[in-house]
């Protein structure tokens, strides 16, 4: 058995080391494993969990996610929820590094992308953040970690696959779990960029607040902001499943972009659709795999052996999330949260549950702290699309990002002690 798992450990890393894509490396790790086993069908086995693994309901809403996120990006959407947020929190000083932040949050609970936050937000704040006085390299750590609170407040791709792998989680109660969360850790972000540029801070944009650019822009977003009503509203009053409401997400997408606001041309979608398409395709791809190897380690018993090892250190449930903490940290560094979903929650999942932690609890902690992953090399996908965006080499974002890096860690302790933070509004709504 010991064989069977250190050669799927050591075939995945010599892969990856050798710039195989992640998914391939996993697929072909997985069919050296099974092929070693002696007894079973290889091609067979591999085969029927990697079509399995996809075949599954919930897994439809990504690719109409995908595709309404980026519907919004090209349609207009997030530049008047950044017109929004700047009239909300622009007065205050050093505000632009507020609006940031905070348009990245409310892209966010309407694409459910944090790449594509990265890109559409980045790309018309960090410039402007410059001509404010900000340095270009503050802008782009404080974007690239904002960003990825768009994967605690839902709608969110990534719950509805911890939802699949864990099996019997509300996709709709792990939804509202995120969205304080979301807020705690946006609002550190926040506090961490004040203190970052205190004493230098760019001067008052434009004063005191102003109540009628507010509610113009207000007015102006509200169809963008609908969205959030539409898609949580229904799913929390059953009219439709968080399948159905992906579907209905893009419809509404699709309606702003082409008929309200006119800034995506009927010409403009076939490109667009390709373009979600081939990001489906890499995600679909990654769970199959992700799957087949989740047999694997299933059929080995790893779960188990990891499970009785972790409670033979301690039966402690607070030591066991701190040292399960610091293995997905180093984990997010070198691997992207989609496919450490898939693998680890088979893996970590049965220990907490032991321990009598709250499987929704559980699955938004791993997301917070997978996030962190995102902006951390040397993986770091919203990191690497930030300084992209930006124009900025990494190594001069670095030095800003820690503060930032430092606020998302205490979010995460927050998150992960004090349960509440997660679970008081789907407990309240009843899920």
């Amino acid at each position: 058995m010991e064989i069977e798992v250190l050669l799927l450990v050591v075939s995945f890393f010599a892969l990856l080391a050798l710039n195989v894509p992640i998914a391939v490396a996993i697929g072909l790790a997985t069919f050296f494993t099974v092929l070693s086993l002696g007894n079973v069908p290889t091609s067979y086995v591999v085969a029927q969990r990697m079509s399995s693994g996809i075949a599954s309901f919930p897994l439809l809403a990504i690719p109409f996610f995908v595709f309404s996120g980026v519907l919004m990006g090209e349609g207009g959407m997030a530049r008047r929820l950044m017109a929004f947020a700047n009239a909300l929190m622009g007065g205050f000083k050093g505000g632009l590094a507020y609006v940031n932040t905070l348009t990245c949050m409310l892209f966010g609970a309407v694409s459910g992308s944090a790449g594509a936050a990265v890109s559409s937000i980045g790309g018309f704040m960090i410039p402007e953040m410059e001509r404010n006085g900000y340095s270009k390299p503050f802008s782009v750590a404080l974007t690239t970690t904002s960003a990825t609170t768009g994967l605690l407040i839902p709608p969110s791709n990534i719950m509805i696959l911890y939802a699949v792998v864990a099996g019997n989680v509300s996709v709709a109660g792990l939804f509202m779990a995120g969205v304080l969360p979301g807020v705690v850790v946006g609002g550190l972000i926040m506090l961490a960029s004040r203190l970052t540029v205190r004493g230098a801070a760019p001067a008052r944009q434009k004063g005191s607040l102003k109540l009628g650019e507010l509610f113009k822009a207000f007015g102006s977003a509200i169809l963008s902001l609908f969205l959030i009503v539409i898609v949580l509203g229904g799913i929390l009053s059953g009219v439709f499943t968080a399948t159905e409401a992906s579907a209905i997400a893009v419809a509404y997408a699709l309606l702003l972009g082409v008929v309200v606001y006119r800034e995506i041309k009927w010409s403009d979608l076939a490109p667009l659709i390709l373009r979600s398409a081939k990001t489906t395709a890499i995600v679909m791809f990654l769970v199959g795999a992700s799957q087949a190897m989740s047999w694997v380690l299933a059929y080995e018993n790893v779960p188990q052996m990891v499970s009785s090892g972790l409670l033979s250190l301690t039966d402690n449930p607070i030591v066991t999330l701190l040292i399960i903490n610091c293995l997905l940290l180093v984990v997010g560094t070198f691997m992207d949260m989609t496919p450490a979903v898939l693998i680890f929650t088979p893996i970590f999942l049965p220990v907490v549950m032991s321990m009598g932690i709250d499987p929704v609890h559980f699955g938004i902690v791993m997301i917070a702290n997978l996030c962190i992953g995102l902006c951390t090399p040397p993986v770091g996908t919203c990191l690497f699309i930030g300084c992209s965006v930006g124009g900025v080499p990494l190594s001069k974002v670095i030095r800003p990002l820690i503060p930032m890096f430092g606020a998302m860690v205490i979010g995460l302790l927050l998150i992960t002690y004090l349960p509440s933070i997660s679970l008081w509004l789907p407990r309240l709504l009843g899920l």
